[in-house]
C-alpha cells in the first residue's frame, strides 16, 4: 500500500509538473540484466585472477638487475700520462684506458736483465766446476789408494830386510861366540908355547873381526828396524789420506753440486725477477677487463697513482642477474629451478625469461651493517625478506641490444606451482 501511495504521489507530482511519468520498457531491463552480468563475470574473473597469482605464483617490487661491477685500479705506482677514456663511454675488453710513465719500470727491467746475465755467468762456472772436482776427487781417491798400495810394500820390503838383519846378527853372533872361546882356549895353551903364537894372534884376529862383524850386524838390523817404523808411519799416513779422499771426495763433490744448484736458482730468482719486470712494464698500460660502461672516472693527466689506487668503474651489460627480496612469507613453496617472468620497469613493462638459482642464506637485516638485536626487550615482529638471485635464462637474446642496466627496478613473478 505505502508502495502504490509513493507512486500515486509520484505521478501526481509529475502531471503537477506537467510531465508524463516514463514507462520502463523490455529493451532496458534487458541491457540492465546484461550489465549486471558482466559485471559479475568481471568479478568473477577478478577473483580467479587473484586467486591464482596468490597460489601458483609470487612476486615483488623490490628486485633489481644486478652485475659484477669491475673496479679498476693501479698495479704499479707510476704517473699518469695519458688517458683514453670519459665517463658513460663504453669499451671493449682489451681497449687502452690509461697509461703511465713506463721509463722507470724500463731502468728496473734493464737492472734486473743485467743481474739476470750474471746470475747465469756465475751458474756457467760453478756447473762448469762440477765435473772437474768430480775428476779431481776420483783422481785424489786413485793416488790415495796408490799412495797406501807402495806404503804397504815399503813395509814389506823394511819388514824383510830388518828379518834379514835379525839373521845376518844371529849368524855373526855365533861366529864371535866360536871366535871368543877360541881365544880364550889358545891363550892359556900360547902361554905354554903348546901353540904358536902366530896362531894364536890369528884366533884373536878372527874374533876381533867376529865381533866387528856383529856390531855392524847390529847396527843394520837397527836401521831396519828403524825403516820398519818409518815405512809403517807412511802406511798409516797414506791410509789416512785414503780415508779422507774417500770420505771427503763426495762431498767435494756434493758441495761443488749443491753451488751449482745454489746458482741456478739464482738464475731462476734473477729470471722470476725480470718478468716481474716485464709484467709492471705491461701493467703501465692500462686496459679494460670487460665489456661495458665507464663510471665514475677519477684519474687524470699527471697525477701520480698508488699501487691499489682506484681509477675508475666498468658497469658490464652482459652476465646480468636479479636478486630479489621476497618475503619470507613467500618462500615456502619457491625452490632452486623454478620459472620466473621479469618484467623491466624502465623499459616499459618489458618482459624477460628467467629461473630461481639460489635463495640467499640470511635475511637483508641480518646482513645489514647493523643487525637488529631482539633480546633487548623492545621486539616488535616484522615480516623480514630475504634476497633470491634469479638468471636470465636467454639474456644474450632478449638483452641483445643491452637494455638491461644494474640497479634497474624490476618485478619479477615466480611460478611456485
Amino acid at each position: 500500500m505505502a508502495d502504490n501511495d509513493q507512486q500515486q504521489q509520484g505521478q501526481q507530482d509529475t502531471q503537477a509538473a506537467g510531465k508524463k511519468p516514463e514507462v520502463e520498457t523490455p529493451e532496458k531491463k534487458e541491457r540492465r540484466k546484461g550489465i549486471i552480468i558482466v559485471v559479475l563475470v568481471v568479478l568473477v574473473l577478478v577473483g580467479l585472477f587473484f586467486y591464482w597469482r596468490s597460489t601458483f605464483t609470487e612476486d615483488t617490487d623490490d628486485a633489481q638487475v644486478d652485475g659484477d661491477l669491475y673496479q679498476i685500479s693501479a698495479r704499479v705506482a707510476g704517473q699518469v700520462v695519458h688517458v683514453d677514456v670519459e665517463d658513460q663511454q663504453y669499451v671493449h675488453a682489451g681497449d687502452p684506458i690509461a697509461e703511465l710513465d713506463p721509463r722507470d719500470l724500463q731502468v728496473a727491467l734493464d737492472q734486473d736483465e743485467a743481474a739476470l746475465a750474471s746470475a747465469k755467468a756465475q751458474f756457467l762456472q760453478q756447473s762448469t766446476n762440477v765435473p772437474v772436482t768430480t775428476v779431481n776427487s776420483h783422481t785424489d781417491v786413485r793416488n790415495s789408494d796408490a799412495g797406501v798400495n807402495s806404503a804397504q810394500a815399503a813395509v814389506q820390503q823394511a819388514e824383510a830386510s830388518a828379518q834379514a838383519a835379525r839373521s845376518r846378527i844371529a849368524n855373526t853372533q855365533a861366529t864371535a861366540l866360536k871366535a871368543r872361546i877360541d881365544v880364550d882356549r889358545y891363550t892359556p895353551l900360547v902361554a905354554k908355547d903348546v901353540i904358536s903364537k902366530q896362531q894364536y894372534d890369528q884366533a884373536v884376529a878372527t874374533a876381533t873381526s867376529a865381533q866387528a862383524s856383529l856390531d855392524e850386524a847390529e847396527r843394520s838390523a837397527r836401521a831396519s828396524e828403524e825403516q820398519v817404523r818409518e815405512a809403517q808411519a807412511r802406511l798409516a799416513q797414506a791410509q789416512f789420506q785414503q780415508q779422507q779422499s774417500q770420505r771427503n771426495g763426495p762431498k767435494q763433490i756434493q758441495i761443488q753440486e749443491a753451488r751449482a744448484q745454489s746458482e741456478q736458482a739464482a738464475v731462476q730468482q734473477a729470471e722470476a725477477r725480470v718478468e716481474q719486470a716485464k709484467l709492471n712494464l705491461s701493467y703501465a698500460k692500462i686496459v679494460a677487463p670487460i665489456d661495458g660502461i665507464i663510471s665514475r672516472k677519477n684519474v687524470a693527466v699527471g697525477e701520480n697513482l698508488a699501487i691499489g689506487q682506484s681509477l675508475m668503474t666498468i658497469v658490464p651489460l652482459d652476465n646480468l642477474w636479479i636478486t630479489a627480496n621476497f618475503k619470507e612469507t613467500q618462500l615456502q613453496h619457491m625452490e632452486k629451478g623454478q620459472k620466473v617472468d621479469v618484467e623491466v620497469d624502465a623499459l616499459g613493462g618489458r618482459h624477460f625469461k628467467a629461473r630461481v638459482t639460489q635463495i640467499g642464506g640470511a635475511t637483508g637485516s641480518r646482513l645489514s651493517l647493523f643487525p637488529p638485536e631482539n633480546a633487548t626487550g623492545n621486539y616488535v615482529k616484522v615480516v623480514q625478506r630475504i634476497p633470491v638471485r634469479l638468471d636470465f635464462t636467454n639474456a644474450n637474446e632478449e638483452n641483445r641490444d643491452h637494455a638491461l642496466r644494474p640497479g634497474m627496478s624490476v618485478t619479477p613473478t615466480v611460478h611456485i606451482k
